[in-house]
């Protein structure tokens, strides 16, 4: 297993400038390690939506690699979005899913599915053009590079373990963070 905040920081060592779109799980960590706040969008209060929104920054956006960081219960909420996704083939957009098994943030009850659904083997047949997994933090590592650089859409699932004392879920708004996001990609 790896843990979400290592997961995190990987992700952040390769982002660039990419824009990031984070919700539940793994918001928590990324706040805790992002340094482009500026290209960060955190949604709130849309479970399962991260993978749509992305997909539309990444659509709107097709110069600039978009990052979705997605929990995997988020991503049940709303699987038809890797179908979508993988039909749209979307070169910018590279897809994170952090498994834990668990809608953690809300209080860690067990998704469906737990440990027999194979998110990966999901998102390659609905279209994706490359699909990872990785249980190991150096293997994550030495591969995120390449991943980055790949044609899209890509999706990575990383299996995560969190800390006894993970960062605390902040509950922010979604519409002034994407007002914020909007003017900043206008600058640019």
């Amino acid at each position: 297993m790896i843990s979400s905040l290592d997961a995190a920081k990987a992700i952040s060592d390769v982002r660039g400038d990419a824009v990031v779109v984070g919700t539940m799980t793994p918001n928590r960590y990324w706040e805790a390690v992002s340094d482009r706040r500026d290209l960060d969008l955190p949604i709130f209060g849309g479970m399962g939506k991260a993978s749509s929104v992305a997909l539309g920054i990444a659509l709107s956006k097709p110069d600039r690699r978009v990052i979705c960081l997605d929990g995997d219960g988020s991503l049940l909420m709303n699987l038809g979005s890797l179908v979508t996704i993988g039909a749209t083939a979307a070169a910018n957009l590279t897809h994170f899913v952090f498994e834990d098994g668990a809608y953690f943030t809300t209080g860690a009850q067990p998704i469906p599915g737990a440990g027999k659904v194979d998110l990966a083997a999901m998102a390659r047949d609905a279209g994706f053009a490359a699909s990872y997994e990785f249980s190991d933090l150096e293997d994550m590592v030495s591969e995120l590079p390449d991943i980055m650089a790949q044609r899209g859409p890509v999706f990575v699932c990383l299996k995560v373990s969190h800390p006894p004392d993970p960062p605390p879920f902040y509950m922010g708004k979604t519409g002034p963070e994407m007002r914020r996001l909007a003017e900043n990609l206008r600058e640019a």
